[in-house]
């Protein structure tokens, strides 16, 4: 049984030749420290997989000075992350049902309850787990964004605001959604979001409150509109490499996937609840205005998002050949619709979700065959 190492790695602190004798498990969230999906995803899981594991496992981190978002697919595809933070929205053609239901962004309103969706419809998505299977890759779960909003450089306020308007995509939906009103998305990864909006290169981004303080934006923005915008889900939070997960046993893949679980519902709780209240405050402090949007721009955006549902499926069907994309779409809105439910029921605490995703979904999987 392998045994994983506990540390941090920082850039040029270690050759790559040292760092791969040194740590048998190397997990790259591919985000600065200060990011949710460092700070409450990874770094929690250094404590969760060993407390599940009872010992037996641990991990040590890479910074994104070694493996960044872009760069994580060739890391893993390399190995020089064995578990990685993986963005399907990316590379939408490699992993096509994911990308499918990754679309379906629009329609989120309860990120706990958008994340815990996804992570059931992959799991129990034999064709999304044969995609994986031949991009070598294991999925252990999603986290979620709070719902996306304007953070502008200038008022976004109604339709009429939106003509011409420069703004940062997070990905394909918003793109969508900007074109529809005469916007004019840009794509940029969200680390080069600051120095566009620095340069006057684009007006804004469509994104969440977080990045006001993840990505210093709050120095930048003088207006936020809270039209809620859907969620970014599209995460692989944990994506295991096929050599690493055929080196485990069936104990300790389960308690791989445990740990990556709680830490999945540490993410939502910090990104979507956590650094929402945060950010907001932090914004006020820095004298940016927050306001709704008026009716025009609220009932453009309601339409929009119920339609967009079905042109996703439409785009997947013509895009990858899925013939089965509207029926894969309507099966993931069900489960939204579950999940809505019950995190209506059991209110939005990291530790409840944490637990009933583990009872409606990883309970139910067998680890002997799990991604083989």
């Amino acid at each position: 049984m392998k045994k994983l190492i506990i540390g941090t790695i920082v850039a040029g602190g270690m050759t790559l030749g040292a760092l791969q004798a040194a740590a048998q498990i190397r997990a790259a969230p591919g985000v600065p420290p200060a990011h949710p999906s460092y700070s409450h995803t990874y770094v929690p899981f250094l404590d969760y997989i060993q407390e599940e594991s009872e010992g037996r496992l641990s991990a040590v981190l890479l910074g994104p000075e070694v493996v960044n978002l872009g760069q994580m697919r060739d890391a893993l595809n390399s190995e020089l992350a064995q578990v990685g933070l993986y963005l399907p929205l990316y590379f939408p053609a490699e992993l096509p049902y994911m990308s499918t239901a990754a679309e379906v962004a629009l329609i989120g309103v309860n990120p706990h309850a958008m994340a815990s969706a996804l992570t059931e419809y992959i799991v129990t998505c034999a064709p999304c787990q044969a995609e994986l299977q031949r991009f070598g890759v294991i999925y252990l779960g999603s986290g979620s964004t709070n719902t996306y909003h304007f953070v502008t450089t200038r008022p976004v306020n109604n339709l009429a605001d939106l003509r011409g308007i420069r703004l940062r995509s997070g990905g394909a939906p918003w793109s969508r959604w900007a074109e529809h009103v005469g916007a004019v998305p840009v794509n940029l990864p969200v680390g080069e979001t600051f120095e566009a909006m620095s340069q006057g290169t684009i007006d804004g981004t469509m994104t969440s409150l977080a990045d006001l303080l993840s990505f210093r934006l709050v120095e930048l923005a003088s207006h936020v509109n809270m039209m809620e915008m859907g969620t970014y889900h599209a995460t692989s939070n944990f994506t295991v490499t096929q050599t690493t997960w055929n080196s485990l046993d069936a104990q300790d893949r389960a308690a791989f996937a445990r740990a990556a679980n709680r830490a999945n519902a540490d993410m939502t709780q910090r990104w979507a609840y956590e650094m929402t209240d945060m950010a907001i405050a932090a914004g006020q402090e820095a004298g940016i205005t927050f306001s709704e949007p008026e009716a025009d721009l609220a009932e453009a955006f309601a339409d929009f998002a119920v339609s967009d549902a079905q042109t996703v499926a439409d785009l997947s069907r013509e895009r990858f050949g899925l013939e089965d994309a509207h029926e894969q779409v309507a099966r993931f809105m069900e489960l939204v619709e579950k999940w809505d439910a019950i995190v209506e029921e059991i209110g939005p605490d990291a530790v409840a979700i944490a637990a009933r995703v583990q009872q409606e979904v990883w309970d139910h999987v067998d680890f002997a065959s799990y991604g083989q």
